[in-house]
């Protein structure tokens, strides 16, 4: 396997190479920023859509699915949302050779498909809180380059929409949101900070938007997903309104969760090194691949051993794969370690004999396991893995963190960079200029570097209203 580009110079080429090696996706079709999904990245997609649900129902919510083509009639009803999104909107204008009386949008999200409906769906107190998921489609005409995962115009999008009674509960959903995705970031083994938009930044029609970012090379980060608070700014213009228990007529306080496919991109991006991707358990499609050292001499015992592991491993419940490959063994550990594989066992005659198998994790860890305790000693070596790999990334995520106390010190910056800024906008912009990026807004939490109180903003030397800040290149 020819050597990937390096990671902390050449990050981009680096993870395009990664996720190519890793065989997760393909980008040879036709439409640009459109790409097919290979078995491997779809397995590894549907394990991720799986934590995904896991952490969401268990808040409550529940799934639906609604129709792709929105109708230009609802779509402009919110006039702030499409002024957003009208760049990046798919139309289509025909039905075969007629064309339509009014045109429809390919969703590029689904608060004007979906809100027409909800306002038929509350009508009374007694009907909320109402809080539903998707996970569907949605198209977006990205003009920049595009990139597997991160940047593509057919995006695999997971998003919960909620119609609470009032601003305390609508509140309280953002922060449930924000619990569900530490949970689901766990899973994942990724650090990240949440952030609270700057009001030029913030979604379209969002009263305030929080964003996940992580960083996943020099100065560059990448948006994980984003929770928001819309107040009444869609159920307004939507009609969706209920009785209270008073009498009164009141419109209902709005939420919404979303997270896409960038998570699949995040992982690679993340956790990935010099030999390809790293997947963490969760999401790898195989957690162990067992492979036959079926050398002269050998016989076909370390096969028919290395079948047995396999099948109590998956009687246990681990997804196993038991490489038979006519392939040196060389070649079979390059090839899963750019897949990510999280652990590898080698059997070999002497293995076979002895009744163990060498593991191997994707950090190249060796240790033997046993065939009197293989299923608790694998899982053992897995919980373990995992648990390294989050330690990596939390280790390289505090290295990408610099404070700067000028302008000046954003300039060519190869760190992420936490300031002073007093909240206003010309600032903030100046901030983005100096960085050549964005000012990705405040951090919800504490940062991942010991700060006192922040001092002057560092475009104006404003002291008043000062909070720490943070700036970046997103990817």
């Amino acid at each position: 396997m020819a050597d990937l580009p390096d990671k902390s110079s050449a990050f981009v080429d680096w993870y395009l190479a990664a996720v190519e090696a890793a065989d997760l996706t393909d980008k040879r079709y036709p439409v640009k920023g459109m790409n097919v999904w290979t078995p491997y990245g779809l397995a590894a997609r549907r394990l991720l859509d799986r934590v995904l649900v896991t952490e969401i129902e268990a808040t409550g919510s529940v799934a639906v699915e609604f129709p792709l083509l929105i109708p230009e009639t609802e779509f402009a009803k919110e006039a702030e949302h499409i002024k957003g999104f009208d760049r990046e909107v798919f139309w289509v204008t025909r039905g075969g050779a007629s064309p339509l009386d009014v045109p429809l949008a390919l969703r590029p999200t689904s608060e004007t498909a979906m809100y027409p409906i909800f306002a038929l769906w509350v009508r009374s107190h007694r009907d909320l809180p109402l809080n539903v998921y998707q996970i569907v489609n949605v198209f977006r005409y990205d003009t920049k380059t595009t990139r597997p995962f991160v940047r593509v115009r057919e995006i695999h999008f997971f998003e919960e929409h909620t119609c609470q009674a009032d601003i305390a509960a609508s509140d309280a959903r953002v922060q449930s949101n924000l619990a569900a995705f530490r949970k689901m970031a766990e899973a994942f083994g990724l650090p990240y900070l949440a952030i609270r938009r700057p009001e030029w930044d913030k979604f379209p029609g969002a009263f305030y938007s929080i964003a996940f970012d992580a960083p996943v090379g020099g100065a560059l980060t990448l948006q994980l997903g984003t929770v928001h608070a819309y107040r009444e700014n869609f159920s307004r213009p939507y009609g969706i309104r209920f009785e209270a228990a008073d009498g009164s007529q009141q419109y209902a306080q709005q939420t919404t969760f979303g997270l896409s496919e960038r998570l699949l991109g995040a992982i690679v991006a993340v956790h990935g090194d010099e030999k390809g991707a790293a997947l963490p358990t969760s999401v790898a499609p195989h957690e162990v691949v067992v492979v036959p050292i079926t050398a002269a001499g050998a016989g076909a015992t370390p096969l028919t051993v290395a079948r047995a592991y396999a099948d109590r491993l998956r009687a246990a419940g681990r997804r196993v794969l038991v490489d038979e490959r006519d392939d040196r063994p060389g070649a079979k550990y390059f090839y899963w370690e750019a897949r990510g594989v999280p652990l590898r066992l080698d059997v070999g005659r002497r293995e076979a004999e002895s009744g163990t198998a060498t593991a191997v994790d994707r950090l190249g860890r060796r240790t033997t396991v046993t065939a009197a305790a293989l299923e608790a000693e694998v899982a053992a070596a897995l919980a373990e893995y995992d648990r390294a790999l989050r330690g990596r990334a939390d280790r390289a995520f505090a290295e990408r963190f610099a404070l700067a106390r000028t302008l000046e010190e954003l300039k060519d910056s190869a760190t992420v960079r936490v300031l002073s800024w007093c909240g206003r906008e010309e600032c903030g912009h100046a901030i983005e200029t100096a960085i050549g990026g964005g000012l990705l807004g405040t951090p919800e939490g504490p940062l991942p570097m010991e700060l006192g109180p922040p001092g002057p903003c560092v475009a104006s030397g404003e002291t008043e209203n000062v909070r720490w800040a943070v700036a970046a290149r997103p990817i």
